[in-house]
């Protein structure tokens, strides 16, 4: 079975390219349930602050392949039933747990938009609404401390999301086939 991790900036459509992936028959895990989960624990509201934070704090716990650590389980489960597409992988060191762990099984699949399109996006987003300067500080913690250019520069496929959702959807399934 497959493990095909969607990497991107933020806005750039990853989980509207999991979703697609999950409509053609992957198990979907999301690496930021972890964070939702952990902030809900500490009964901490859920915004961007506060998901920075946690972000940070378990990386500082488990070292900065944190996320593919503690989804493992969860990953290795779902494939018992079917390939699984990972939404949001976030650093180099998460992309190599990862591929050393599944091999010739990983699949990294990485998307791009500008900066103005994602950030137009952000700040339109009903959930998890961004501001402009939020948007830009996350751009430069993800790829200043979380090292995650190096996944997108590796990535097996990528799609460049500046046009339609329609579109984005299109490429996405053009990838799933090649993956079949």
């Amino acid at each position: 079975m497959r493990v095909v991790s969607v990497v991107g900036m933020t806005g750039a459509g990853k989980s509207e390219v999991a979703k697609v992936f999950e409509e053609s028959g992957f198990i979907r895990i999301r690496f930021g349930d972890v964070t939702d989960e952990e902030i809900r624990k500490r009964g901490l509201e859920l915004n961007e602050k506060n998901e920075r934070y946690v972000r940070e704090l378990l990386r500082k716990e488990h070292g900065m392949s944190a996320y593919a650590k503690l989804n493992l389980s969860r990953i290795d489960e779902a494939l018992k039933h079917s390939a699984v597409v990972v939404d949001g992988l976030y650093s180099w060191e998460e992309y190599t747990f990862l591929k050393t762990y599944y091999g010739e099984d990983f699949y990294v699949v990485a998307l791009w938009a500008s900066p103005k399109t994602r950030y137009t996006r952000l700040t339109g987003r009903l959930d998890r609404h961004l501001t402009l300067e939020e948007a830009a500080s996350r751009d430069r913690a993800e790829v200043e401390n979380i090292n995650k250019g190096g996944p997108i520069a590796m990535a097996d496929y990528t799609i460049i999301n500046e046009s339609s959702l329609e579109n984005l959807k299109e490429e996405a399934k053009r990838i799933i086939s090649r993956l079949r």
